[in-house]
């Protein structure tokens, strides 16, 4: 019988799911999900990733259970097994989303396109976001991006005739059998659609008009930010859905909504810029090791302190932001954007620590890890992609802008309640009296900054410009802006699924 296998990788859904439509137009499918050792053993990934698409796994299958069908879940290598499934019961495709990941699910898909030409097997990829395979540049970058989230949503199936795997799976592995980080923050978001459907009918219905001037705050972003995003990067929600939504919100505004109004058109611009971003790595996978601008190679590699690290990983910068920042990640697997940006400023300027070990361990510490916005994004804090002008945040300044109260830094951060507000900042610098006080003296939790934040960050500042200064630095720059940047300056967004073209400068966040 002449079938075909519908591969859900991050796209956990039925509706608006493009291979599993087109794959139902040539009769049967196999549903499978599988879980592959090799990515889950890797640096960039923790248990919150594998428990949030093992909850998104649990409600999948149960929307295919309604619909005839059975979603499979395979344990092992992806070429292994579609070759073990391909002996006991031939098939004659495979359907699937577009994957934007890290490199070593970019060497498996090199490695399975190989086994499907060997097998005569036909492989069908389908857009997942607005970005291009084999791009050669961004001059039509946006119209596609407007094409792609422009298109009819594809219904959800009714019914869908179904193949079952040819042996019977052992239930998935825990964390630990496959040897990733344990990390799991008791308060992250759970997985499955109908959690990030209801989170974004509360955004667009009723906490889109706190979206401007909300999510730079770690205080109001929590709420202010739509907290979409790990719905959007395991595909529980498509990128369509959620941008048609914004644009019906936007229509049905009342006359005078203008905080709902532009907190919804400033949504969609950062969903343009999601995309974006993934575009980068999709062009250059290297990205996630390697240098943007490889004239800054060197610039920190040799210099790391693994002292430093571990104070920042442990919440021991001894600035209170930073530290309670980290609390928080920690905790709840999420931080609004200005924060993150910060903690990777913080990294590689004061603390001069190079970039990759710093993303691999807020890749783990993120639920809504995005490789193309990752890395794209962690090399462009840390100055290494030669285009973008660097952003240096002082943790101290950050901290009295969004945090003046000192609310979100005593509550992450307990041991610091009783430190008075003149003091909360810069804790190390309250004279002893105060400190006995406050009954303070000796209390551990009040770190002394490892480097002194001033020279350490214009120590960092010299050394990077001179590099930036040289004239084969600049040279190399324009190779990188003809393939990575944007090629128009930004719009206000419209109700009809119209973006702002992106400039190189601004940022996004969800």
């Amino acid at each position: 019988m002449s079938y075909s296998i519908v591969w859900f990788k991050r796209d956990l859904r039925l509706h608006d799911h493009a291979a599993l439509t087109s794959a139902l137009k040539h009769g049967p499918v196999l549903c499978i999900y599988i879980i592959e050792p090799s990515l889950w053993s890797a640096p960039d990934v923790s248990a919150q990733h594998y428990q949030f698409i093992l909850e998104s796994l649990r409600e999948l299958y149960l929307a295919l259970k309604q619909r005839d069908a059975i979603l499979h879940v395979v344990t092992g290598e992806v070429v292994e097994v579609f070759h073990k499934i391909h002996l006991h019961n031939p098939f004659d495709a495979i359907f699937s989303h577009e994957e934007t990941g890290n490199w070593l699910s970019y060497q498996r898909d090199i490695a399975l396109k190989a086994w499907c030409q060997t097998k005569n097997i036909d492989w069908q990829e389908f857009a997942q976001f607005g970005v291009m395979r084999r791009l050669k540049n961004r001059n039509l970058w946006k119209d596609n991006w407007d094409r792609h989230v422009s298109m009819t949503i594809l219904g959800t199936p009714t019914h869908i005739p179904s193949i079952n795997l040819p042996w019977q799976e052992p239930r998935p592995r825990s964390p630990s059998e496959l040897g990733m980080d344990l990390l799991d923050p008791p308060q992250r978001q759970k997985g499955g659609r109908n959690n990030g459907l209801a989170v974004l009918d509360s955004f667009l219905s009723e906490r889109s008009n706190q979206y401007r001037g909300g999510i730079s705050s770690p205080l109001s972003a929590p709420t202010a930010c739509s907290r979409v995003s790990p719905y959007l990067t395991y595909g529980c929600l498509s990128l369509r859905e959620i941008v048609q939504a914004t644009a019906s919100q936007l229509a049905c505004l009342q006359p005078g909504d203008t905080r709902r109004d532009k907190g919804l058109n400033a949504f969609v611009s950062r969903l343009y810029w999601h995309c974006h971003f993934i575009q980068k790595m999709e062009s250059e996978p290297e990205l996630e090791f390697t240098n943007l601008h490889t004239g800054y190679d060197g610039l920190r590699e040799n210099d790391w302190s693994e002292e430093n690290f571990f104070a920042l990983t442990n919440a021991q910068t001894g600035w209170p932001l930073v530290d309670a920042c980290v609390v928080m990640l920690r905790e709840t697997g999420w931080l609004n954007f200005r924060m993150r940006a910060m903690l990777v400023s913080t990294a590689a300027y004061p603390l001069w620590l190079h970039w990759k070990e710093v993303g691999h361990w807020l890749a783990r510490n993120f639920l809504d890890y995005e490789p193309g916005i990752h890395w794209s994004q962690i090399q462009m804090q840390s100055g290494t992609t030669g285009i973008n002008i660097p952003r240096i945040y002082n943790p101290i300044k950050q901290a009295r802008d969004h945090d003046p109260n000192g609310i979100f830094v005593r509550r992450w951060l307990p041991a610091l309640k009783k430190v008075p507000d003149t003091w909360l900042f810069e804790p190390w610098r309250m004279p002893e009296s105060l400190l006995q006080q406050h009954g303070l003296t000796g209390n551990q939790d009040i770190f002394q900054p490892r480097v002194d934040l001033d020279e350490s960050t214009r120590v960092a500042k010299k050394k990077l410009f001179a590099l930036r200064a040289q004239p084969e630095i600049k040279a190399g720059k324009a190779a990188i802006v003809e393939k990575h940047a944007s090629r128009k300056k930004s719009t206000k967004v419209a109700a009809k699924n119209k973006s702002p073209p992106p400039n190189n400068q601004q940022t996004f966040e969800f």
